[in-house]
């Protein structure tokens, strides 16, 4: 019986593959993605109606030939063949360098692949490294040569694509493609009949009566539901209430979803499907089957760090003082998240103590205060308990929906550890009045991050601590204010134990 294609999108940060995937489907995807970044693998479902004829699938199917041979069987397909809505599972992957396992496992899921090349930008290291996932995982694909709508160098894209190792039909090869404009749609459903067309050459098959079969996309914790597991399946018919494994997880399906997030009872290839039941958290890119319980291997806790280090544990004196805990709300964006930055090229590295998937709770913060710690969060929530023992105890926790800015912090913090627990640092450009050292009327303006009226603060002369003191009235323009952010002038009583000089940061911190 025949299934639809699984095809997966992929391409250069910001080529524009999930505005694609937003056109073709019709909703806003990429404007709920925080920064307009793709950061975790999403199955989405579509139904297009090909508007084709005999000369394109004769075109498709000579160079499918040409491209491998083929049983004598397998013809190119009649134009009355193809002319019906048909669905097609697309698999949207981020385009930043740290998830390249993500892209891998991606591929590894699909059938067909679209490989997005802005037409502007040419073939750029992301590129590449996906053209390199395609070949070593032998998925079929065709190009779509994106941004037309900005006066294109269409040749110099078709060449860098040559001298990447694609050879587009017309500059001698047999790789199909076809330019688009995600923005304006222009050449989209034609893309779209193409990519059914390369899908039929493939004749997909499945069994409805087999057990299920699939592929584990992604994994996260949901606070309420528990563990949710979003797969692909590629053969049989998956059941609600059916026993489900990996080679290193198994449960139940307690509770099966389509991608829109609706009940199903059951699900068939090449859906995607939204899975409550595993006991433990399976690992991306793992193939499930259904039906007798698999002998597992030890799956990923969920919730809990793994820590690398006894739990309690006193930090020793290391070379580098930088100890980090990760916590990512999915498997996949705490696997790259790990990647980066086990992978930092700077002069000193990171200590990643822990990581694990889900809510930052107080068991990461009490490990991260008994070993000196700083926990990163990718797309993930601090809890209440966690948030209250962590102001208590001052534990830093940075969190973030973009990897590049938790990248750029654990940078800053590998060359100035000591600058994360800053509040607020105010530069002082002028001395107003000091007949009293309890009463000090300094001018300033705030360089990072925010002043407080009556904080506890430093002052730091010549990148040294000098003295100590405490605001005792904050005011900008000539107004009284509990806070002044970075950016403001502010003039500042103090209560300090020093006399307050020019040049001087008054510094607060966490």
């Amino acid at each position: 019986m025949g299934r639809p294609p699984v095809v997966v999108v992929m391409g250069h940060v910001d080529h524009g593959k999930t505005t694609l995937l937003d056109y073709i489907r019709k909703t806003t995807a990429a404007a709920r993605e925080a920064g307009g970044i793709t950061q975790s693998i999403g199955a989405y479902e579509i139904v297009h109606t090909p508007q084709i004829n005999a000369d394109q699938s004769a075109r498709i199917g000579a160079d499918k030939n040409q491209r491998k041979s083929a049983p004598a069987d397998r013809v190119p397909p009649k134009a009355s063949a193809v002319a019906q809505g048909r669905k097609i599972t697309f698999i949207d992957t981020p385009g930043h360098e740290a998830f390249t396992k993500m892209r891998s496992a991606g591929a590894t899921v699909a059938d067909l692949a679209i490989l997005v090349v802005a037409a502007e930008d040419g073939v750029k290291p992301q590129t590449k490294e996906a053209i390199s996932i395609l070949n070593e995982t032998k998925t079929p694909f065709i190009v779509a040569i994106n941004k037309i709508d900005k006066e294109p160098n269409l040749e110099r894209a078709k060449k860098e694509l040559a001298d990447a190792g694609v050879l587009l039909e017309g500059y001698g090869g047999q790789v199909s493609f076809h330019g688009v404009s995600a923005k304006t749609g222009e050449g989209v459903n034609d893309l779209l009949d193409l990519t059914l067309l390369a899908a039929e050459m493939e004749h997909l098959t499945y069994s409805p009566e087999k057990s299920a079969a699939g592929f584990i996309l992604e994994t996260r914790m949901d606070q309420r539901r528990g563990l949710e597991v979003t797969a692909i399946i590629k053969d049989g018919t998956l059941r609600a209430g059916d026993a489900i494994g990996t080679a290193t997880a198994k449960g139940k399906v307690r509770i099966l979803e389509n991608f829109l997030g609706k009940t199903a009872k059951e699900l068939a290839p090449s859906a995607p499907a939204l899975i409550i039941g595993f006991e433990t958290m399976p690992k991306v890119g793992e193939a499930f089957t259904t039906g007798a319980d698999m002998k597992t291997q030890e799956g990923v806790t969920a919730g809990e760090p793994k820590a690398k280090i006894p739990a309690g544990a006193l930090p020793s004196s290391e070379k580098n003082p930088l100890r980090l805990i990760l916590k990512a709300a999915d498997s996949g964006s705490l696997e790259a998240l790990s990647l980066i930055v086990q992978n930092l090229k700077t002069e000193k590295q990171p200590k990643v103590l822990a990581e694990s998937v889900g809510d930052i709770n107080d068991g990461d913060v009490k490990l991260a205060l008994a070993t000196g710690a700083i926990i990163i969060g990718f797309k993930t929530r601090v809890n209440t308990a966690a948030k209250n023992l962590s102001d208590a105890q001052r534990v830093i926790i940075i969190t973030s929906e973009i990897i590049y800015d938790l990248v750029k912090t654990v940078e800053e913090a590998l060359k100035k550890p000591e600058d994360l627990n800053i509040l607020g640092d105010l530069e002082v450009l002028v001395v107003f009045n000091q007949e009293k050292q309890e009463k000090q009327l300094v001018g300033g303006r705030v360089i990072k991050g925010i002043i407080r009226n009556k904080g506890a603060f430093e002052i730091v002369r010549e990148e040294k601590v000098a003295g100590r003191g405490r605001v005792t009235n904050l005011q900008s323009q000539k107004k009284d204010m509990g806070q002044v952010a970075e950016g403001s002038e502010a003039g500042v009583i103090s209560n300090a134990e020093i006399l307050i000089q020019v040049g001087d940061h008054i510094v607060m911190r966490k």
